[in-house]
């Protein structure tokens, strides 16, 4: 039996003045200018979703190939004004229809990365449970999984890991594009149950930046948070696992103002990995000569092909 046909007139207009955070600015929302989004509006009014039907053409789904200048669907608009009864309509007529369910917009965000984004996690079950992929990454390199652990959302966790079950090792070990893992971003805002349950996933609590080295540990030390040190190390992470450019998390403890921190790491931390390593700059120092710039002697000054005395 169809189900009737969903009046957008019906719907109450959302409210543009609601407050929105920086990850709802990337969806495009705030960019537009009111007199473009008092047109948006009306023409929503005057669409209908028509039921479809299994062998009936295209124009009764027209609906989905209309894109608005920021690349959204009528699927990412309904989500981002967090009108739940239309997007799960939507859902469900374009249901078999995986490119527009996957359809990025202008900043390669999928409806599944704004439904996390607007921290609608049964939204996000219903837009997995119909076919999308959370492995598809927006502009800067974030799965899903990543917008959720970076915003401290549990239950988005919780939908994404429960329905992703198969995606579940590729997406714990994948990198954005500043080389950070999910356990990272978790790590970096301190959110402690959304780390402990990535670990109990499988997620490598050693697993390194690829830009410097650092685990999650460094940046544990780094941010001074004595309970996520102490949840890393319960969970096996390697205190003597240094940076490329060879510091370990002890030594990342010098001059910092926590000293709970120091010790707890030096009891578990080799010799050679306590000390701060040499400076570089001292190095090249001593082998310098012991003329400066102004005072090396020059023998060898040639002008047209003739030595020149010095």
């Amino acid at each position: 039996m169809l189900s009737p046909a969903v009046d957008f007139a019906a719907m109450e207009a959302p409210k543009k003045e609601r407050q929105l955070d920086s990850d709802r600015h990337d969806s495009g929302l705030d960019s537009m200018k009111d007199e473009e989004y008092e047109d948006l509006v009306r023409e929503l009014e005057g669409i209908r979703l028509q039921p479809v039907l299994p062998d009936v053409a295209a124009p009764q789904t027209a609906w989905k190939q209309q894109v608005t200048e920021d690349g959204d669907t009528f699927l990412h608009l309904a989500i981002i004004h967090e009108e739940k009864p239309l997007s799960l309509e939507i859902i469900r007529q374009a249901e078999r229809d995986a490119a527009f369910l996957n359809f990025q917009n202008n900043l390669n965000q999928t409806p599944l990365h704004l439904a996390v984004i607007t921290d609608q996690p049964e939204i996000a079950e219903t837009l997995l449970k119909a076919g999308c992929d959370p492995e598809i990454r927006d502009f800067r390199g974030n799965t899903p999984l990543h917008i959720a652990c970076e915003r401290g959302s549990l239950s988005s966790v919780g939908v994404l890991t429960q329905y992703c079950q198969k995606q579940v090792c590729s997406l714990l070990q994948s990198s954005n594009y500043n080389g950070h893992t999910c356990l990272h971003l978790a790590s970096i805002q301190g959110y402690l149950a959304i780390v402990e349950y990535l670990l109990s996933l499988g997620a490598d609590v050693n697993a390194q930046e690829p830009c410097n080295g650092r685990t999650a540990l460094h940046l544990a030390v780094d941010l001074q948070n004595q309970d996520l040190v102490t949840l890393l190390l319960n969970h096996g992470a390697d205190v003597n696992r240094v940076t490329y450019q060879g510091y370990s998390p002890y030594q990342l403890t010098w001059g910092r103002s926590n000293s709970s921190i120091q010790e707890k790491l030096k009891q578990f931390t080799t010799m050679d990995l306590q000390m701060l390593p040499e400076s570089e700059d001292e190095e090249s120092c001593e082998s310098d000569s012991e003329f400066t710039e102004d005072e090396l002697l020059y023998d060898d000054c040639v002008i047209g092909g003739r030595h020149v005395p010095c």
